[in-house]
């Protein structure tokens, strides 16, 4: 593996178990440098705001302020089992002043983000929450979403759709995770009309094949936005890698993103990258 720093983010009390053993399984195939950020939930529900279409009026949700004692207890959880795993790690001192241009800056001298806490999504009937949304999109290194329980991958699924940003993806996964590039790969274009070929196709395998050791080329004659979560959610063992969060406007992106409706899920982890 090429990649060496990770940020681990936590939110409000929650300590993800499931995002601190990705990182601990992902330490196990080579030694990496974990960061611990710690966002207490008054702060992160401020990171975030949405705009009520009907008023024009910005709303910033309100939580329940963490208990400092409640978020030390976090901190030390995640020390405690970073030297239980042998996991070299940092926690930063300003950890608890966090705000959305912070992480941004944090980001950027990352190779890695991942965020684990499934409390993202609590409360949220349609899947992921603003603030995760605006993360995924304003993030400067690549980022994997992970649920609580998972099993840690062993078949990888790219997604494709002839896009920049989904060959984006699929190169950035490569080159962080050369470990997982030598398992079974299934690069998967998804469209309703079996008339449209497949785009690129021998330019997208030529890439892939140089990467992917074990890759089998799918086309699927489903509608990726209605059905491709669900198909995708019956892959055990996998991992999503996926381009969908661009620099376009948040609106754009996820109306037209599948991407959300798996990560809403929440039962596999999921990989994705944008160009900065």
């Amino acid at each position: 593996m090429v990649m060496k720093k990770v940020l681990l983010m936590f939110d409000g009390a929650h300590f993800s178990k499931g995002a601190f053993d990705f990182v601990r399984q992902l330490n196990n195939l080579e030694h990496v440098l974990v960061t611990g950020v710690f966002l207490p939930q008054s702060i992160a529900s401020s990171l975030w705001s949405y705009t009520d279409a009907m008023t024009g009026t910005v709303l910033v949700p309100v939580l329940p302020e963490t208990d400092p004692a409640v978020l030390t207890a976090c901190k030390t959880e995640f020390e405690t089992r970073c030297q239980k795993s042998g996991i070299e790690y940092r926690v930063h001192e300003d950890a608890y002043d966090f705000a959305l241009p912070e992480l941004i800056t944090e980001s950027r001298f990352a190779d890695l983000l991942v965020i684990g806490s499934e409390s993202f999504y609590e409360g949220h009937e349609e899947g992921i929450n603003e603030y995760l949304q605006e993360v995924l999109q304003k993030v400067e290194c690549p980022v994997i979403v992970v649920p609580e329980t998972f099993e840690f991958p062993n078949t990888t699924v790219l997604s494709y759709d002839g896009s920049a940003s989904s060959v984006y993806a699929i190169k950035q996964f490569a080159y962080l995770f050369p470990e997982l590039s030598r398992q079974p790969t299934l690069l998967v274009y998804a469209h309703e009309d079996d008339k449209i070929e497949f785009p690129h196709e021998n330019n997208i395998e030529e890439l892939a094949a140089r990467h992917f050791q074990d890759l089998t080329m799918m086309k699927l004659e489903i509608n990726p936005t209605k059905y491709f979560a669900a198909w995708m959610n019956n892959k055990e063992g996998a991992i999503l890698v996926a381009g969908a969060y661009g620099r376009s406007t948040i609106s754009q992106v996820l109306r037209k993103s599948f991407i959300k409706s798996i990560i809403g899920a929440h039962k596999i982890p999921v990989f994705i990258a944008h160009r900065s």
